[in-house]
């Protein structure tokens, strides 16, 4: 079965997905007030970097905001290939619409663009691109046509829309209705962005129980046990509004333990462990670093029945089910490097990345698988938006400074 799990206690929330049983994703959010990524602000260039070809920027937070050229200039203007500096772009006390794209990390700032986007359950309204975008994951030619076509119907003038995957089967009046509250919202930033003070927030992105409610397709859940009973009136009202016939999924539970609910913590702690054991006897390595994330997989135990060709293979494909769903539970983002164990059957290679691109077909964040390198190394990138589970859950030994070894 399919879970969502929410559990409040003393300013604490936390989240978790389990689909069919197990844990995929967990989230924690110690203060509402603190979570940013999604927020759209009003805010002020403190200074234009040309060496680096970005800008600070001052958007009341404390810590000054890191915005990229590529994120300042418009999207049709980058893929025409014209080259316009931050310079020219922007220019110290300016002030300019941004939102969080990236929380911030240790001594970073957070990351912003001026690419604004309001996320609905059924599609993300695109203010300043004027494009209609169908979600990569549906492939159903007919169904991207019939999307495409309510879009243009519905379309506002000057406005974009990306239909999420979750536009699946929706109908044109369940669509329409949510692109007119997501032009509501948009229509009070820009009533607002005029307006004094500067920096200032414009708008403030759902919290962690509303985004999962909305961005986790509700049918693919079986229930949405919650402990809370403010936060499960919060939550029935927010399911109502997009579609009543599933607020019979939405069930309080007081007693609700998070931890000891199919599992839940001894899932959470393996997430946080180097070394996974796989069930077959080998084994998966998993090294976060700030450039990027390595991971190793290994034979350890598992000398397989027939051959070390299929002992290999087997290792191989029990590895990428684990790797997809290790990547997704401890949120890891940026650039990904896995070493599986050398193979010399183009067969069997394809076969994993096959295995591989169906396992992180379920992952909401982005993914990009980009085959295997000459090193046999496969490389992939994950969206980074958010920190670790790690790093939420564990703080740097002040032994080791975080190295491992003394």
């Amino acid at each position: 079965m399919n879970y969502i799990l929410i559990y409040y206690n003393n300013k604490k929330t936390e989240v978790a997905i389990l689909e069919e049983d197990k844990l995929v994703e967990y989230y924690i959010e110690e203060e509402p007030e603190d979570e940013i990524v999604g927020n759209i602000y009003r805010g002020r260039v403190k200074n234009v970097l040309l060496g680096m070809e970005a800008a600070f920027v001052d958007i009341g937070i404390g810590k000054n905001a890191y915005l990229y050229i590529k994120d300042v200039i418009p999207k049709p203007m980058i893929s025409s290939g014209k080259n316009v500096s931050i310079g020219e772009a922007l220019k110290a006390g300016q002030e300019i619409i941004v939102q969080v794209v990236k929380e911030s990390f240790q001594n970073k700032g957070p990351k912003v663009t001026t690419h604004i986007t309001i996320p609905g359950k059924y599609l993300v309204l695109t203010p300043f691109n004027n494009r209609i975008n169908i979600s990569k994951k549906i492939e159903d030619k007919e169904e991207i046509r019939r999307l495409f076509n309510i879009a243009k119907e519905i379309k506002v003038e000057g406005i974009g829309m990306i239909l999420r995957t979750a536009s699946m089967g929706a109908d044109k009046e369940e669509i329409k209705k949510e692109l007119k509250f997501l032009m509501g919202i948009w229509r009070r930033i820009e009533m607002e962005k005029n307006f004094l003070p500067c920096p200032k927030l414009l708008y403030k992105e759902m919290d962690i129980t509303q985004r999962i409610v909305r961005d986790v397709i509700l049918n693919n859940m079986d229930n949405v046990i919650v402990n809370d009973r403010k936060i499960y009136k919060s939550i029935s009202k927010l399911v109502k509004s997009v579609s009543a016939d599933l607020t019979d999924k939405i069930i309080l539970d007081e007693n609700l333990d998070i931890m000891s609910f199919k599992n839940v913590g001894e899932e959470l702690s393996r997430a946080l462990k180097r070394t996974v054991k796989l069930k077959s006897g080998g084994y998966i390595v998993i090294d976060e670093t700030e450039a990027l994330t390595a991971i190793d997989v290994n034979t350890g135990k598992y000398t397989g029945d027939l051959s070390l060709e299929s002992t290999v293979f087997n290792t191989n494909m029990e590895a990428a089910e684990e790797i997809g769903k290790q990547i997704r539970l401890r949120d890891i983002g940026g650039i990904i490097v896995i070493d599986f164990i050398d193979m010399r059957n183009k067969k069997d290679i394809n076969l994993v990345m096959e295995k591989m691109k169906e396992v992180l077909k379920k992952d909401r964040t982005k993914t990009n698988l980009y085959g295997i390198t000459n090193l046999g190394l496969v490389e992939m990138t994950r969206k980074k938006a958010r920190n670790t589970l790690s790093s939420k859950l564990t703080s740097i030994c002040p032994m080791c400074g975080g190295r491992g070894r003394i």
